[in-house]
């Protein structure tokens, strides 16, 4: 029988997840299906139930309900202990497994894909929100020279780098006079078409700045670029957290360059 898995968000249309899995599976012959679903905003943990108890193995969660869905966990992954919140489910015999792979996917895209060594870099995170959280941990695993979180609202800030032992320090916008090796904008400015209030002294020599948002030339990265920084959106980030969640479910892991590169096309 064709295993079914399914990503639950609201809104949902616009994802591209059902596309992505489906390459995944036609690239490693797995017999699967992938649906988009859309949540009611008030009935997530219902469809979710729903689903799994139509033997559905796995989902992915999205933009509300990635915090409910740690909640509805029986268990967690580290990282998604960490984050506070899972995008990736795994329905087992005796519960429901909780997984973040956001982070994961981040640091695959920015050290296989794009070729930038994490390991004593200065790493600057902008904004301090469920996109921020959720990278924070796998960021550290790389061991960089220093990771900064920067946000409008400082406590926000500071309460993201509280758990992690002085090892992430945080600041306000306007505190960012030195230069970072990579510049992760993690806030929802381009989402509206803003940039965050950046000093362009924060791209050192041979940056990168790294744009969660895909599918569109932001403000930031047009900002970025005009101050000498090399340049990539979150595309490869999408594709490559959906990579480990494929994994997870199936114990395989799929070759994400050629998935990258349709979308891109």
């Amino acid at each position: 029988m064709t295993d079914r898995y399914a990503v639950f968000g609201h809104p949902i249309a616009h994802s591209k997840s059902p596309q992505i899995h489906a390459a995944f599976a036609r690239q490693t012959a797995q017999d699967m299906r992938y649906e988009a679903i859309l949540a009611p905003l008030d009935g997530f943990a219902e469809s979710i139930a729903r689903f799994a108890a139509e033997g559905g193995r796995g989902a992915n969660v999205t933009v509300p309900f990635k915090e409910e869905a740690f909640r509805l966990a029986t268990r967690l992954t580290a990282h998604a202990e960490r984050a506070g919140a899972a995008n990736t489910l795994v329905f087992e015999a005796d519960g429901v497994l909780g997984d973040n792979t956001d982070g994961a996917g981040l640091v695959a895209d920015l050290t296989r894909k794009l070729q930038r060594p994490l390991s004593a870099r200065r790493i600057l995170l902008l904004g301090a929100g469920g996109a921020a959280r959720g990278v924070i941990a796998p960021l550290l695993e790389q061991g960089p020279a220093e990771l900064v979180i920067a946000n409008r609202t400082v406590s926000r800030a500071q309460r993201l780098a509280e758990p992690f032992d002085g090892r992430v320090k945080a600041c306000g916008f306007d505190a960012l006079d030195t230069p970072f090796d990579v510049v992760i904008n993690a806030t929802a400015a381009s989402l509206a078409g803003e940039l965050p209030p950046l000093s362009p002294q924060v791209f050192g020599a041979g940056a990168l700045a790294y744009d969660m948002m895909y599918g569109r030339d932001t403000p930031f990265l047009a900002f970025a670029r005009a101050h000498g920084a090399d340049t990539a959106d979150g595309l490869g980030m999408l594709v490559e957290q959906a990579a480990e969640a494929f994994f997870l479910w199936r114990g395989v892991r799929p070759d994400t360059a050629p998935v990258i590169a349709a979308l891109r096309a």
